[in-house]
């Protein structure tokens, strides 16, 4: 049996790439290119899993979260995005996301997502253990920058003066995930 998959994005090539990709893997993919395509879809139908991006035109993905765990208390809800923040990862979670993802995601990935570790959608994820080691310097950086970048509501230029590094400088250090995340 299929699951029945809701992907959102108003880029078109990411959107039929995704489409396409995912049913490859087994999932009756759905698209919408907007918060309000994606309202009416999850009004007429159920579905098992939703591949959301976080930016859509004006809108956010955040706001499709709690109409699908309305319609489906059990589905799964992944939160993709090219801007990804400490901040909206955790607005996203405490929303009801069962995961965020960067761009570009792979395909494994991705299916491991939308399917959770048991491999049935809906399924209760296993926590990871929590290290009793504390975050690297690097982490510690990169969480600083985070937390400076959304107060600048993601303008990189302000977050540089903030930070009191040049622009490029901090472009680059965006561009390098410390490891563990």
């Amino acid at each position: 049996m299929s699951k029945r998959l809701l992907i959102v994005d108003d880029e078109p090539s990411t959107r039929d790439m995704l489409a396409r990709g995912m049913s490859r893997r087994g999932f009756e993919a759905r698209v919408a290119a907007s918060v309000d395509d994606a309202l009416g879809l999850i009004a007429r139908e159920k579905f098992d899993c939703a591949l959301l991006d976080l930016k859509i035109h004006h809108d956010s993905g955040l706001e499709l979260i709690a109409p699908l765990r309305s319609a489906n208390p059990r589905a799964r809800i992944i939160l993709l995005t090219g801007y990804s923040s400490i901040p909206t990862a955790v607005a996203a979670i405490k929303l009801g996301a069962d995961d965020y993802l960067c761009k570009p995601a792979a395909g494994d990935q991705l299916e491991a997502a939308l399917v959770g570790e048991s491999g049935n959608p809906g399924d209760e994820p296993d926590l990871p253990e929590v290290s009793s080691l504390p975050p690297s310097v690097n982490r510690l950086a990169w969480e600083h920058i985070q937390r400076v970048l959304a107060e600048n509501h993601g303008n990189i230029s302000a977050t540089a003066r903030a930070l009191g590094m040049h622009r490029r400088t901090l472009q680059r250090k965006l561009q390098k995930r410390p490891k563990g995340q």
